[in-house]
């Protein structure tokens, strides 16, 4: 009856089902967007394709930041016709067959995705041939069609080609950065696997020139080729063997640190992977070697039984699971410890006995029964000897030394804003930041600890950080300057700077944006440019760390999205060229700094929004007095 009924209301009010299958294609389209992202991800997915093949020589080619054309030729084994055409197929791989192959992968690709993926968003021209067949194979692929194969005439090894990224999903290419942000992604990417597999030979080449040109060689000479030559002598070598897993690569000498992760790279088992917790590990190998804002440089390299880890938890397979991270956690904080002791960049711990030791009563004295019972009964020995029982902390028994410790902190004053000891920010008379300083023509100024200005005001006086004035007071300089060109002082002696892979993208991207800040750039080799000049502003003498110093604040700004590339370097070089805590200053310099100052249309705080001064009235300085 109910069936009936069903089929009745159907054909009377004709129900339109509403859940549909998707087209082949629009599925495809839809699932490559988890795997090819951007230009990127497609040149990520065939240079390990191609290191999968068993390739020597891998040659990349990419034209418009690689959404005209992406190719990649190697001279790997190749495949035959009908696997040429299956490669396109989602999910065809050739890495495993069963599900437990999945815990002993130690090839790059395998989740059969990538070809699929790249061929529903590109066109796709494949050509490819096996030492042992007499002609090749050619594919044309687009919109996950294979429109035409032909036998061809072509080298042994893999020749692909993507044309036009997102041909056909315009909404997608619009979302693409410009020509130089897109590089450098790119740059990133072929920089990751070369560094894994440095006994290949890789190559890119951009818009017909030729970027990189890397030998096959030893780890050191790739992590060289990449860093730059800059690096031969501040690299320190890290080597630790053990049945667990090992670990190999290179630290940076604390003088490498830097104020952003550019030059952090994390390999297991030839894979790039980003992690945060094992970057905390190399952190703390580094405490109290470098500032607490600047990163070490590293290339570590773990290689760890494939079934203590799982790497098919992401797309992009960048992110992996440990079966136990703890313990990987800890030996790769001792690997690096170990490694700067051994060069003697960190103290290291002297085990070797003194003779003076053996005089003591404790060596001298026999340990007798009674002491041995009395110490194996103690809650501590058995944090020691048990297990699971170091992190056992036993329950108070009530008295005075073991549980009633309250008791000893009820004795200290508590943290309130009238107590004697403590005073907080708020009761320190802090007056209204006004738009303009009201600071009292002809007063003396003091500066303390070469870095703050005492400089009386009108009711009280007020305390200036010169660092963050000068900040503010440049920034709103280059800003009303900013669609004009900046003096340059002309380089008497040239200087040559060398810059990593990814670095020489970043510059190029924003040399036009420092000529009109005063800098002049010219290209000089691969990685390399020579400063021709530089703002007028900038000590003579350090313009090569005047300009590094210029990308890493650049970089670490470039984490703002909303920031633009102007505001970017307007920020950079107020910082740079500001006057830095610890310098002394004239009083004709402080006179001016402030008279500066007070010119600003923001005086209160830099454009970061910290403030560039404290202003203490009269009323807070005398109640400091009175009883």
């Amino acid at each position: 009856m109910a069936n009936l009924l069903l089929l009745h209301t159907s054909k009377r009010f004709k129900v339109a089902e509403t859940i549909h299958l998707l087209p082949d294609h629009i599925a495809n389209q839809i699932a490559a967007g988890e795997v090819i992202q951007r230009p990127a991800s497609a040149v990520k997915e065939l240079l390990e394709n191609a290191v999968d093949a068993g390739a020597t020589k891998i040659q990349l080619i990419i034209n418009d930041a690689g959404k005209a054309l992406i190719q990649v030729i190697d001279n790997g084994k190749g495949m035959s016709p009908i696997d040429a055409q299956n490669a396109f197929g989602r999910h065809a791989t050739s890495k495993i067959s069963t599900i437990e192959d999945l815990f002993q992968i130690r090839t790059m690709g395998f989740r059969g995705e990538a070809l699929a993926s790249i061929a529903a968003v590109g066109q796709v021209q494949l050509k490819t041939r096996r030492a042992e067949d007499e002609t090749g194979t050619e594919v044309f692929v687009e919109n996950s069609k294979i429109v035409e194969t032909s036998p061809t005439a072509c080298p042994v090894g893999t020749s692909i080609s993507m044309k036009n990224l997102f041909f056909n999903v315009p909404a997608r290419r619009n979302f693409l950065k410009s020509n130089a942000a897109e590089l450098k992604h790119i740059i990133d990417e072929f920089t990751r696997v070369a560094l894994a597999f440095p006994e290949i030979f890789f190559s890119l080449n951009n818009n017909g020139q030729e970027v990189f040109h890397w030998e096959g060689g030893s780890f050191k000479q790739r992590a060289i080729q990449v860093l730059g030559n800059s690096y031969n002598a501040k690299l320190v070598a890290v080597g630790e063997h053990t049945d667990y897993l090992n670990i190999a690569g290179f630290v940076g000498k604390p003088e490498t640190a830097k104020k952003t992760r550019s030059d952090q790279y994390f390999f297991v088992n030839r894979r790039f992977i980003k992690s945060a917790y094992l970057h905390h590990a190399v952190a703390n190998a580094f405490e109290g070697l470098i500032a607490k804002e600047n990163f070490p440089s590293y290339i570590l390299y773990i290689d760890v039984d494939p079934a203590q880890v799982d790497i098919n938890v992401h797309p992009t397979k960048q992110e992996i699971k440990f079966e136990d991270d703890k313990i990987i956690y800890a030996f790769v904080q001792a690997a690096v410890k170990h490694a700067l002791a051994q060069f003697s960049i960190a103290p290291s711990l002297d085990f070797s006995l003194d003779a003076s030791i053996q005089s003591l009563d404790a060596v001298q004295k026999p340990f007798t029964e009674q002491q041995q019972n009395a110490t194996t009964s103690n809650s501590l020995y058995a944090g020691f000897t048990q297990k699971n029982q170091a992190h056992f902390i036993p329950k108070s028994s009530g008295n005075k030394e073991n549980g009633q410790w309250k008791d000893y902190f009820s004795t200290i004053p508590s943290a309130e804003p009238n107590n004697e000891y403590i005073v907080k920010p708020s009761s320190m008379g802090f007056t209204e930041m006004d738009n303009k300083l009201s600071i009292l023509k002809d007063a003396p100024l003091i500066q303390i600890h070469n870095t703050y200005i005492i400089a009386p005001a009108n009711s009280g006086f007020l305390m200036i950080h010169q660092q963050l004035a000068h900040e503010r007071i440049l920034y709103e300089k280059y800003q009303k300057a900013s669609m004009q060109a900046h003096a340059t002082q002309k380089s008497l002696f040239p200087v040559v700077l060398e810059l990593s892979a990814s670095d020489t993208a970043l510059l190029e991207e924003i040399i036009p944006d420092l000529a009109l800040i005063g800098y002049e750039l010219e290209n000089f080799g691969p990685n390399s440019f020579v400063i021709q000049g530089i703002p007028a502003d900038i000590e003579a003498g350090n313009e090569k760390n005047a300009i590094e110093l210029l990308l890493e604040q650049f970089k670490h700004f470039s984490t703002n999205l909303n920031f633009s590339k102007r505001e970017k370097l307007i920020r950079c070089m107020s910082r740079q060229m500001a006057i830095k805590a610890g310098k002394e200053l004239t009083t004709l310099e402080m006179s001016t700094l402030i008279d500066a100052l007070c010119e600003c249309e923001t005086p209160q705080v830099t454009a970061t929004g910290a403030p560039t001064y404290i202003s203490l009235n009269e009323a807070y300085i005398d109640g400091l007095f009175t009883q």
